[in-house]
């Protein structure tokens, strides 16, 4: 893998030592993997300098796999805080963790992360270009975001969100369609504002091959960044985004043609009605790549809540196609999420990956429900607390409120449906009054 991507080992007949991590993982034939690597329908993100990377495998025939957003702010520049949440997240099984560090010393934070973090790192390179060249905008040069996309890349950086979808063209289109929220995504902000500042393309856009080199000398996955993904329930499924899909699926065949593995990023705000609609347009237009979502976010109006907006949506765009999450956690639209936030955030994501990969007949994944349906069956309360998804919380929740009887909780006491029918079937007496 010294000259090589994931992607072209695949397309040559190798199966490399990540594929086979994640047949294991999976549960699935290695050659199997590796077609659909070949083909674009799995992205492995493996940068070469990343050598304490556990790989794992994105695709909608593949568990589902969950994406936490970390990194400082000015405004909450705590180093040591962002590697606790870090830590908790690994902890709690994130697959991948995305550094969105806009403050501080962010290239110490991100060499950090790729020497000591097992999980997939992501960046977005555009926030780290206006940290790092610490000068106006309109100042940045085009060769300078692009050299900030190799920094990135050297450092071992597994996957990076770059907004190549919104050039030119698209940017005038945006601002003839009068959006309800204009745009939301904070990369695809600063592009469109240094495109409007200085006159220039998008040097994304206009400069991918050389994007796509440096992808392919460190295989680096490509993430498509949604610059026009939906803030609202009234702009989802708009001109300016599916306008910017299309090209997304152009420059996926590009990538694709110099062994460079993409993910599609899509939305954003989405009414219930429409997700499984765009699932299905993202496949066709983008040829099968893994789509990665950010909720979808189904309703505009619960700050403080929307985990579980963003959950409702994406166990219903896992269903239909997407197959990588990323959290939202209950400070989404109102601060830097807390270590607890952060739980929140990851608990809430897992449930909708794991209700997808149930309904999508995932191999494997039911039967985490059987074994937990069994003990509760039996009332084992240890193997309850040892399958749960958070078995810390379920733990504490039944030692905060302790039941007359073991084989009881307190919201039933001796009417416990479980408890009596097991009596029964064994022949016993139930004895519900005392």
């Amino acid at each position: 893998m010294n000259d090589t991507t994931q992607m072209n080992a695949a397309r040559n007949g190798i199966i490399t030592d990540a594929m086979k991590g994640v047949a294991e993982y999976e549960r699935m034939d290695a050659e199997l993997i590796r077609e659909l690597t070949a083909k674009g329908q799995i992205a492995i993100p493996a940068n070469k300098n990343h050598t304490c990377l556990k790989p794992y495998g994105i695709g909608n025939m593949l568990r589902t796999k969950i994406n936490v957003n970390l990194g400082t702010s000015k405004d909450c520049l705590d180093m040591d805080v962002e590697l606790e949440k870090v830590m908790e997240a690994v902890k709690m099984g994130a697959e991948s963790i995305m550094d969105l560090s806009s403050f501080g010393d962010t290239r110490k934070f991100r060499r950090k992360l790729t020497a000591e973090c097992p999980a997939i790192i992501g960046t977005v390179p555009i926030y780290d270009a206006v940290v790092y060249y610490n000068k106006a905008l309109r100042e940045i040069t085009s060769d300078e975001w692009i050299d900030i996309v190799r920094m990135h890349a050297e450092d071992g950086v597994d996957f990076m969100t770059i907004h190549c979808g919104i050039n030119r063209a698209t940017a005038e289109r945006f601002k003839k369609s009068k959006r309800h929220t204009n745009i939301v995504s904070r990369g695809g902000s600063i592009i469109f504002a240094w495109m409007e500042l200085t006159g220039n393309e998008n040097p994304f856009f206009e400069r991918f091959d050389e994007l796509l080199e440096i992808c392919r000398q460190y295989d680096v996955t490509l993430s498509l960044g949604d610059a026009c993904r939906p803030g609202s329930i009234e702009d989802a499924g708009d001109v300016s985004q599916i306008e910017e899909l299309v090209t997304l699926g152009e420059l996926t065949t590009r990538a694709w043609e110099k062994d460079v593995q993409v993910i599609i990023e899509g939305p954003g705000h989405m009414p219930l009605n429409q997700i499984q609609a765009n699932m299905e347009i993202q496949q066709t237009i983008c040829k099968g790549a893994p789509f990665y979502v950010l909720g979808p976010l189904v309703t505009d109006v619960a700050p403080g809540y929307d985990h579980i907006t963003a959950a409702i949506g994406g166990a219903i765009a896992a269903t239909y196609g997407a197959s990588f999450l990323c959290y939202v956690t209950p400070a989404e639209h109102l601060r830097l999420p807390t270590v607890e936030d952060v739980k929140e955030g990851i608990i809430a994501s897992k449930i909708a990956a794991h209700a997808a990969d149930i309904a999508k007949g995932i191999k494997g994944a039911s039967d985490w429900d059987h074994d937990m349906s069994e003990a509760r069956r039996e009332l084992d309360w240890e193997r309850q607390f040892e399958l749960a998804m958070d078995g810390e919380k379920a733990r504490r929740y039944r030692a905060e409120s302790t039941p007359e009887r073991e084989d009881t909780c307190t919201m039933c006491g001796k009417m416990c449906a479980v408890r009596n029918i097991n009596k029964i079937l064994r022949g016993e007496d139930v004895d519900i009054m005392d």
